[in-house]
């Protein structure tokens, strides 16, 4: 069954829609990379899968059934979501940031022990890498039910990306749902069990990601259109 997902999505900002006539779901235990160009719609459909925006026409589904609900209340039910935007509290510490989230730092410390020796540093003083992989644990040790996840790699090193997308494809193991919005399309197959590729909103190719993999024109083309 999906965890979450859309059926006929048309979504955009006002002037009209970004995102038109989308069908995606997301069950237990896979990763679903959306890939695109810029401009895509790629996050456009992750904000309207998490509640942030508002569809134009078809409808968005959690749990397999449709819902309207904002975004503070599907994260209540087990919906986390990572953005580009690194979301930490600069002036707290490690530890203080894990509290706020509601998260027990030990927890999180299971998933990234590599953070156990900045448990009592301010995060400000944490490299991009780092403030990241704590982003993606104060949402991974929630144990949510679904992961939306966008450019969360944007501007880190490739070890980096590799061990934040590695953590996402373990939790996937575990059970979560996952979209991935990624530009490092590559490291984005390894870890994906399905892409969808989008383009002006529309989408031009889905498929396995062994697939994908295999013949990389096949992503390659809908970057083109």
């Amino acid at each position: 069954m999906s965890v979450v997902g859309c059926r006929q999505l048309a979504v955009g900002y006002g002037a009209g829609p970004v995102v038109v006539g989308l069908d995606l779901e997301v069950a237990r235990g896979e990763v679903v990379a959306l890939l695109g160009p810029n401009g895509a719609g790629k996050t456009t459909t992750l904000m309207a899968l998490a509640g942030a925006l508002t569809p134009d026409e078809g409808i968005v589904t959690w749990q397999g059934e449709a819902t309207t609900a904002p975004l503070h209340r599907r994260a209540r039910q087990g919906l986390g979501v990572v953005l580009e935007e690194r979301a930490v509290t600069p002036s707290l510490t490690v530890r203080q940031n894990l509290r706020i989230g509601g998260v027990d730092p030990l927890a999180a410390l299971a998933d990234f022990p590599e953070l156990t020796e900045h448990l009592d540093r301010r995060a400000g003083l944490l490299s991009g890498g780092q403030q990241q992989l704590l982003t993606l644990a104060r949402v991974l040790a929630r144990r949510p039910v679904a992961l939306l996840a966008d450019e969360l790699s944007l501007g880190l090193a490739p070890q980096v990306v590799a061990r934040l997308l590695g953590a996402i494809r373990a939790a996937a193991d575990d059970g979560l749902a996952v979209l991935l919005v990624e530009q490092h399309v590559r490291a984005a197959l390894r870890v994906a069990d399905r892409a969808v590729v989008l383009s002006r909103g529309r989408v031009r190719w889905s498929g396995p990601a062994a697939q994908a993999r295999a013949d990389p024109a096949l992503v390659e083309q809908s970057y083109l259109t």
